[in-house]
């Protein structure tokens, strides 16, 4: 005999699931504690099973509440899904695209990024620039459609995504303009300059560390930075030379403020989306993701 949930009780479960507590999930609910108590056991009861046991002052999922648990997060993710496609990707003569950016990222690679939509008069764009760690919990709340980043370092459980590489850009050393009729050899040139450079740790870094060891090329470092608009700014504002993808410093480049000395053999800035796994894609997602021109 099928049994008929009541989704309801199914939601108070998953809340006191996701909290460990329920003094906290009550909270979050609005409703009295022996309430809340009243209509788990309920559940308990319809499923025939224990979902709960009490550990310390906090509350334990049993073998059959952690199975319950996995349904109950498909079940409301996916109703939070359907919330959002209705309110924000159905309206015929408005469009809604939130994109997370992480804040490291290149200004000039966002903007080349969404150009193609920006005259579109059926779209509202919201960028929203913050750490992984502040914007994936809201794409995990469907408060975002996709996030743009160059690192997957710090995102954890990146089997809940999909993750798409939707760039990458050679990296160059860039400076100030040399006089007419001057070239700039790397293995010669590079150890009389002061370097600024992406930190330890980062890809770039790394690669642009493993170049060097492997030609035997000595450096100066000016200043180490991880955040690639305060990258741009020094490059421009100093006299030091600087290790970036060029897309960085294109309109500094084509103004004739700084010049790319060489490309860097081998070292990309790679580039990526991130979005839930989900049932549905706005068309206008799609669209962007399925671009090639901004690989180089």
């Amino acid at each position: 005999m099928a049994i008929n949930i009541n989704y309801n009780h199914l939601h108070y479960f998953w809340m006191v699931a996701k909290e460990g507590n329920l003094t906290r999930a009550a909270a979050r609910l609005f409703i009295a504690q022996s309430a809340l108590s009243h209509q788990i056991k309920k559940l308990e009861n319809q499923l025939g099973k224990a979902l709960f046991e009490k550990v310390g002052r906090g509350l334990v999922l049993t073998e059959a509440g952690r199975i319950a648990f996995s349904y109950a997060e498909k079940i409301f993710e996916m109703g939070n899904e359907l919330d959002n496609l209705f309110k924000h990707q159905l309206d015929a003569t408005n469009t809604v695209l939130k994109i997370g950016v992480i804040s490291s990222l290149s200004r000039n690679f966002v903007e080349n990024f969404i150009k193609p939509i920006l005259k579109r008069e059926d779209i509202q764009i919201h960028l929203i620039s913050g750490s992984e760690i502040a914007l994936l919990p809201l794409l995990n709340d469907y408060k975002l459609d996709l996030i743009l980043s160059n690192s997957l370092q710090d995102i954890q459980h990146q089997y809940l995504y999909s993750i798409k590489p939707i760039a990458k850009q050679q990296v160059s050393i860039v400076g100030k303009p040399l006089q007419v009729g001057v070239t700039f050899n790397i293995k010669q040139d590079l150890p009389r300059y002061r370097l600024l450079l992406p930190g330890l740790g980062n890809e770039l870094r790394t690669r642009f560390d493993q170049l060097c060891e492997a030609q035997h090329i000595q450096y100066q470092i000016m200043a180490e930075i991880n955040d690639m608009p305060a990258l741009r700014l020094l490059a421009r504002d100093s006299d030091g030379l600087a290790l970036l993808p060029t897309v960085v410093v294109q309109d500094e480049i084509k103004a004739g403020i700084l010049q790319e000395y060489c490309k860097l053999a081998d070292v990309f800035e790679r580039f990526y989306a991130i979005s839930l796994k989900k049932q549905f894609e706005p068309e206008i997602v799609k669209y962007l993701l399925e671009r090639d021109a901004m690989t180089n």
